[in-house]
C-alpha cells in the first residue's frame, strides 16, 4: 500500500510515518519503480504498537529495541524487561507526584488556617520556607 493509504488507515500523517521510518522504528520498505514506498499490512500493526507505546509513556528510544523488526519476531526477554522497567518508572513518578500533592495540600491547609494577626505575606513566606525544607509533616498541624 502507498503511504497515503497507510496514513489513512493508521490515523497518522505521511510525514509522521516517514519520520518513524527514518528513525529506525519501521522496517525499510521496498520502493516501486516510480519511487513510491510500498508498505505491507504489518506496517499498520507496527504503527499501532508505536503510537500505543507512546501513549503509555514510552519514548521512541525505548520503543525501538522492543519492536519486531527485521527478523519479524519479538525478543521475549527485551520486551518483558522494557515493560517492567516502564512500570517501575511509572511507580516512581507516582510516588513523586503523591509527595508533591501532599506538599501542596499541606500548603493550602496552612494558608486556609490563617493565624490571627499574621499577614498574608508573612504566612506565604513561612509556607514557602517549609516547602523548601521539604517538611510536609511539619506543615500539617
Amino acid at each position: 500500500m502507498k503511504i497515503g493509504e497507510l496514513a489513512k488507515r493508521s490515523g497518522l500523517t505521511a510525514s509522521r510515518i516517514r519520520f518513524y521510518e527514518a528513525n529506525g522504528l519501521m522496517p525499510s520498505v521496498t520502493r516501486q519503480a516510480n519511487g513510491y514506498r510500498d508498505y505491507d499490512e504489518d506496517a499498520v500493526w507496527i504503527l499501532e504498537i508505536i503510537t500505543g507505546a507512546q501513549a503509555a509513556g514510552f519514548t521512541l528510544d525505548e520503543i525501538r529495541p522492543l519492536l519486531p523488526l527485521n527478523s519479524g519476531s519479538w525478543s521475549h526477554d527485551k520486551l518483558l524487561t522494557g515493560l517492567k522497567r516502564k512500570i517501575a518508572e511509572i511507580e516512581a513518578l507516582q510516588q513523586r507526584l503523591a509527595y508533591s500533592k501532599a506538599q501542596l495540600q499541606s500548603a493550602i491547609q496552612t494558608i486556609e488556617q490563617n493565624p490571627q494577626g499574621e499577614s498574608c505575606a508573612d504566612q506565604t513566606q513561612s509556607v514557602l520556607e517549609r516547602l523548601r525544607a521539604g517538611g510536609v509533616a511539619d506543615m500539617v498541624r
